[in-house]
């Protein structure tokens, strides 16, 4: 069988790597192929057989695959043979509005994703909730299948502490210090019409480090659109993350989680470790530019807040802010990673490549 792996437009990460990782290591006859951004090929291992995404080599991989596994739209002109399985992972619970939801897009995009909708065979879902706004949001009447995402599989895994360690030596950050990534989602208006040379970081990492003093390290992990328009930055306390291959390993590394509207929250909420929301443009987002599927204000598993001042100060206290939001952390993550059982790639071999 001819397998075809493609994340994040050409990376070696998400669900598809934890796939692919876990058919090498049972030894069957299939050959692998990886779509490949030739700015990541450092990401794949020796060995790995890879093609240019966006190439007449890559169409050519795709129409001859077997079975094909991407976590994002295929955004390329090319013919599913019939005899061919395209899974779909996606890659991440929704909380903001996806696809045909959303409030706003330019003119023509959800009709060029669409022909990529078209042409999935399955779609994989991390949750009751997701399986539901999936159908809404894709329009998707076909099979989805609701086996958690294998990504997740690291969080709960036994090799969940060597990793945490080996990811912290590796970016320098030593014992007793507090890691706080921060995983701000892409905003539509910016980066449609904003320029490359803008930096899309609204929080001011100047103040964060000096109040939050030298027992902290910040990571920077952009959106995967969105790589490499962090502004270079010396301060020792800062470590832009954004190009590292798999974000699971972050969330190992980290002692808490900043984000806005990412669904990084909901992965991060395995590990049950603390949540905090930067929504400094809330109402603009849930109002204007792309909308959501629940109030995330409603009963929020960390606190929210609106400027760098008051995350500083929640951070600060962030045992006191853990405890009063214990609550509505275990219902999020009931409602949200009941999956997550370190069996999601599992049960995607069981389905689709089952052994031989």
């Amino acid at each position: 069988m001819k397998i075809v792996y493609n994340s994040f437009n050409g990376r070696y990460s998400d669900s598809p790597r934890a796939i692919h990782e876990a058919a090498l290591a049972r030894g069957d006859a299939h050959e692998h192929v990886w779509l490949v951004d030739p700015a990541f090929t450092g990401e794949f291992p020796a060995g790995t057989v890879t093609t240019p995404i966006y190439t007449s080599e890559a169409v050519a991989a795709l129409e001859s695959a077997d079975l094909i596994v991407s976590n994002s739209h295929l955004e390329m002109d090319w013919r599913k043979r019939p005899p061919a399985t395209y899974v779909q992972t996606w890659h991440g619970t929704p909380l903001k509005r996806i696809h045909a939801d959303v409030l706003w897009g330019p003119e023509g995009l959800l009709e060029h994703l669409s022909l990529d909708v078209d042409r999935w065979d399955a779609l994989l879902s991390p949750n009751g909730y997701s399986t539901t706004t999936f159908r809404q949001a894709f329009r998707w009447s076909g099979e989805i299948l609701e086996t958690g995402y294998p990504r997740n599989d690291v969080l709960v895994s036994p090799q969940a502490g060597e990793i945490r360690a080996s990811v912290r030596r590796q970016l320098g950050i030593e014992d007793g210090r507090t890691a706080v990534l921060y995983t701000p989602t892409w905003r539509d208006d910016a980066f449609w019409a904003g320029s490359l040379d803008d930096e899309p970081l609204e929080l001011d990492v100047d103040r964060f480090l000096a109040e939050l003093g030298d027992d902290h390290v910040l990571l920077l992990r952009l959106h995967y659109k969105l790589t490499g328009r962090l502004r270079p930055r010396s301060h020792p306390g800062v470590r832009d993350v954004s190009s590292v291959a798999d974000v699971s390993h972050l969330y190992l590394a980290a002692d808490a989680l900043v984000t806005d509207y990412s669904s990084t929250m909901f992965d991060f909420a395995v590990t049950g470790k603390p949540l905090v929301f930067f929504a400094y443009d809330l109402a603009k987002y849930r109002d204007e530019l792309r909308g959501f599927y629940f109030d995330l204000s409603a009963d929020p598993p960390g606190p929210l807040v609106a400027t760098t001042e008051d995350l500083v100060r929640a951070l600060r206290d962030i045992d006191t802010v853990t405890s009063r939001h214990a609550g509505a952390y275990a219902r999020f993550r009931q409602r949200f990673c009941h999956l997550d059982d370190g069996r999601a790639t599992e049960r995607f071999l069981q389905r689709f490549l089952p052994s031989e």
